[in-house]
């Protein structure tokens, strides 16, 4: 941390193709290299963006119905634009990262076995390594969709510019996850959110000041009308799936997300406030000397930690229910 250098960051705050994985990879591309263009070392995308945050939670009234045709049918949808560890559709992430040469952070549905995960993949620059974080606990509704990650996910990606880890969404309320992270030493952590609401953002920016670390606040903007064209896309005119789309708010301009994505400083301050209601990529400059001031005063796991009072054993094992020996 003491001799890294200063760095760009870039978020991309633009609507994904809507549950159509391989024209969202495509635009994924387009993003990385445009941000790459501006001077971009670290790009950033908000949680679940490959292929979209499943808005019908929040939106459609009859999400949440028991053997409802239409929910099974997007469930299946999102199975099927799911990334995969070792898929070609992952290989083509990493091939853009490394012509971008710009470590990529983006948030996806993940397939593990026959389970949904809310995923972070962090992609080294040399399109080779590479870096999972499971969501530990899908929240409320979330629970229909996604399975639980578990602590062997729990880790960082390291770079030139040091350690960037991350978050997803309301893990930031998990105190010991916080504490499990924030001993690793992160440099950037990103704080992934379908959007960037006012309470995440006190949560952002009380990770940045706990941590003493910068924090990438990524989230979308994306409208009924982004939803409906990417489902559309598809052309699954047959799909059920549909209907409950459909019926979510009136108006193709109905905002779903509104973004609300900013970098934030050690001392909580703003490196690029908030920004609502745009489709744009954000760039922030990173100067980790400030990390190094900040620990003068405040070090949560180092000199203003009570390791005597307090100790926390994170489980680093994958849970797995069957073992073949």
């Amino acid at each position: 941390m003491k001799n890294s250098k200063p760095f760009n960051v870039a978020m991309v705050q633009h609507p994904p193709v809507f549950l159509n994985l391989h024209e969202s990879l495509e635009r994924a591309c387009e993003h990385i290299n445009a941000a790459a263009e501006k001077g971009a070392n670290v790009v950033v995308f908000p949680e679940t963006w490959l292929p979209g945050y499943p808005v019908w939670l929040d939106f459609a009234p009859r999400a949440a119905l028991w053997d409802y045709p239409p929910a099974k049918a997007l469930f299946r949808t999102l199975v099927e634009n799911a990334l995969n560890l070792g898929s070609p559709e992952l290989k083509r992430l990493q091939t853009c990262a490394k012509t971008a040469g710009a470590y990529v952070i983006v948030g996806a549905h993940e397939l593990q076995g026959g389970t949904l995960h809310n995923t972070i993949f962090y992609l080294h620059k040399n399109g080779r390594d590479l870096v999972v974080h499971r969501k530990l606990m899908p929240t409320y509704t979330e629970r229909m969709l996604w399975g639980r990650g578990d602590g062997s996910t729990l880790g960082t990606l390291s770079t030139e510019f040091g350690k960037v880890g991350g978050l997803i969404c309301w893990e930031h309320w998990m105190p010991l996850a916080r504490a499990a992270m924030h001993a690793q030493q992160e440099t950037l952590h990103v704080a992934q959110w379908p959007m960037v609401k006012e309470m995440n953002l006190v949560a952002s920016r009380h990770y940045a000041f706990e941590g003493q670390c910068f924090v990438a606040a990524a989230g979308c903007v994306l409208s009924r009308k982004d939803v409906l064209e990417g489902f559309r896309s598809l052309d699954q005119p047959a799909n059920p799936g549909i209907s409950l789309l459909e019926e979510m708010a009136d108006g193709d301009d109905q905002p779903f997300l509104r973004g609300g994505s900013a970098v934030i400083a050690p001392n909580g301050g703003f490196l690029h406030e908030p920004l609502y209601d745009k489709s744009e990529i954000l760039l922030a400059r990173i100067e980790p000397g400030m990390i190094t001031e900040g620990k003068m005063a405040l070090d949560s796991t180092g000199h203003y930690s009570r390791p005597g009072i307090f100790e926390l054993k994170v489980n680093t094992r994958a849970q797995i229910d069957v073992t073949f020996d």
